[in-house]
């Protein structure tokens, strides 16, 4: 599933050409998990402004006169979601979503077809402040720290590895990023938030920084089905210390101890018991 690493590649690599297109034409395939919002031609003549990012969903923002509120498209890219922005092949059966310009074609390509293209009144508003309204801090906000997560979590019993998949108490820390992020805390995925003390929190919030801080240099994680705008594959999956390495030596014990994999939540948490402490 694209998270916070992905769906940035994915902004940035449309930064350069998209903001500014104006729409030509709206194409739309099978059924998405939700549907547009308003009808293809309404958006026809429209120029999209900027591209915008909140947790792992993006913001299209469109030019409207002076004064008024600046409606826009969100897009959620879903567990196997991409988009591709330029001149494009012709449209294949995953192709959902397309959005003609006079720069280029964005297309939305969505196997699983959990993703989505919507328009809402505002980004606080309609679908998009649905979605946005219950989400935590960015992890590269300046407010984002130990003790915000120490506030957040003190009473809570779920393990940290679910709180940290919530979103609600910081956004972006996806499956594969919780366990690299709490390896390289030192801490025990399945320890239960609320005892983690000040020093941990804060030790946690630094690894959450600093492992999708690293994924975003690398363009992400291509695991399966993700690209960036340009067709580019993300490389993060390549570094990982615990994610997908069930039965290899830890990196940081050595051949004494070895990477286990359990379930959580009905997702794959990978962690070492000899470094990683309840």
């Amino acid at each position: 599933m694209p998270e916070l690493p992905e769906v940035e590649t994915t902004r940035r690599s449309l930064l350069g050409a998209l903001p500014g297109a104006r729409i030509q034409s709206v194409r739309l395939g099978l059924p998405l998990r939700w549907p547009l919002g308003c009808t293809a031609q309404n958006l026809v003549g429209r120029r999209l402004l900027d591209v915008q990012r909140r947790g792992k969903y993006l913001w299209l923002p469109l030019a409207v006169p002076p004064g008024e509120v600046e409606d826009g498209l969100l897009i959620h890219l879903g567990m196997s979601g991409s988009l591709a922005f330029g001149a494009l092949p012709p449209s294949g059966p995953w192709d959902h979503v397309e959005i003609a310009t006079d720069r280029g074609l964005l297309r939305l390509t969505d196997p699983r077809r959990f993703g989505s293209v919507c328009w809402s009144p505002a980004i606080d508003q309609g679908l998009a402040g649905e979605r946005l309204a219950g989400l935590g801090i960015e992890p590269f906000d300046p407010g984002f720290g130990g003790a915000l997560l120490r506030a957040r979590w003190k009473d809570k019993r779920v393990a940290i590895k679910q709180a940290l998949l919530a979103g609600d108490a910081v956004v972006g820390v996806g499956n594969i990023y919780a366990s690299e992020a709490l390896f390289a805390a030192g801490i025990d995925p399945r320890t239960p938030a609320g005892r983690l003390g000040p020093l941990r929190c804060e030790r946690l919030a630094g690894a959450v920084r600093a492992v999708l801080g690293r994924a975003l240099d690398l363009g992400g994680s291509t695991l399966r089905d993700f690209k960036d705008a340009h067709g580019m594959d993300g490389a993060f999956q390549n570094e990982a210390q615990v994610y997908g390495r069930e039965g290899q030596p830890c990196s940081r014990c050595g051949p004494a101890r070895r990477v286990q994999r359990i379930v959580q939540g009905q997702r794959a948490t990978y962690f070492c018991r000899g470094c990683q402490r309840p």
